[in-house]
């Protein structure tokens, strides 16, 4: 476990097809559920967590083989699982209604479930994510796609994990945060979904999650008029200024704010400004 005075919380769990599902549910009150994406886990909400739990009813699952969710080794890490599984969490908790807070995968994994149910998504989160079809991938990122150099780097070196350490963020990360983020991702076994969400990446129709995606992506329309804050961090090299117009252009009426010199990990970058815009936000779109 990391260091309690960061990540101050009890994890549940539940179990899925005999493997168990992690997730944090703190507070009462209307539901914000938080998705993390890759190398991350629910530890990356930790703050925000903090932040409105005496308010709402704050649900952060870690997806599965990520943070203190099991690592099967012979498992489906795909879109479509990972949305399934985000759907029998919260039919387990019996959420009906609730927002969320999407970043890098969680965008795509969030938004395919409030596809299948847009009644059910009251506002949303956006930070440096994507819910739609891209072509675009970073070399450092395809590298890791490929056979055996991928196994090599990402599980055998942990180089997923341990870049985006440094490669994510603007302001270095003091230790302890640095340890938290590694923490579930020890051996070699415990980075198989970091492989798997690499490798899951579709970039093309030949890919087998790409028809989910497009699924994702062509529900998307649906929350146009949805309460949207877009919290951008610009030095992203990934999820960069592209996807950041993209969202611009799909949701005009979003409320949005760029901070230029933030990385992908945008709440360790600008926690500070970011808290204010979260906290004000929910207060006018989710009434108790």
């Amino acid at each position: 476990m990391p260091d309690d005075t960061l990540y101050p919380f009890v994890a549940r769990k539940i179990s899925i097809q005999g493997h168990t599902l992690s997730f944090l549910d703190q507070g009462q009150g209307r539901v914000i559920v938080m998705l993390h994406g890759n190398p991350t886990w629910s530890f990356y909400y930790r703050n925000l967590v903090n932040l409105l739990q005496d308010n709402y009813r704050v649900i952060a699952p870690d997806h599965m083989g990520c943070g203190l969710s099991d690592k099967p080794q012979n498992y489906s890490y795909t879109l479509k699982t990972h949305i399934d599984n985000l759907e029998i969490l919260l039919a387990e908790l019996k959420v009906d209604k609730f927002s969320l807070v999407v970043h890098d995968w969680g965008g795509a994994i969030g938004m395919g479930l409030a596809a299948r149910y847009p009644e059910r998504l009251k506002s949303l989160v956006i930070l440096n994510t994507a819910a739609f079809c891209s072509r675009r991938i970073p070399l450092r990122i395809n590298i890791c796609r490929a056979p055996i150099i991928g196994d090599i780097i990402v599980r055998g070196f942990n180089g997923f994990a341990r870049g985006a350490l440094g490669m994510a963020v603007v302001h270095k990360m003091a230790p302890a945060v640095a340890r938290g983020y590694l923490e579930p991702y020890d051996t070699w076994a415990h980075r198989v979904a970091l492989l798997r969400f690499v490798q899951d990446i579709p970039l093309s129709p030949k890919h087998d999650s790409w028809q989910t995606l497009v699924e994702v992506e062509n529900g998307l329309a649906q929350f146009r008029n949805t309460p949207m804050l877009i919290l951008w961090g610009g030095r992203d090299f990934c999820f960069n200024h592209h996807y950041y117009e993209e969202w611009l252009q799909r949701f005009p009426a979003a409320e949005t704010h760029f901070f230029p010199d933030a990385g992908h990990y945008v709440l360790e970058d600008a926690l500070s400004e970011i808290t204010p815009l979260i906290s004000a936000f929910f207060r006018k779109h989710i009434t108790q």
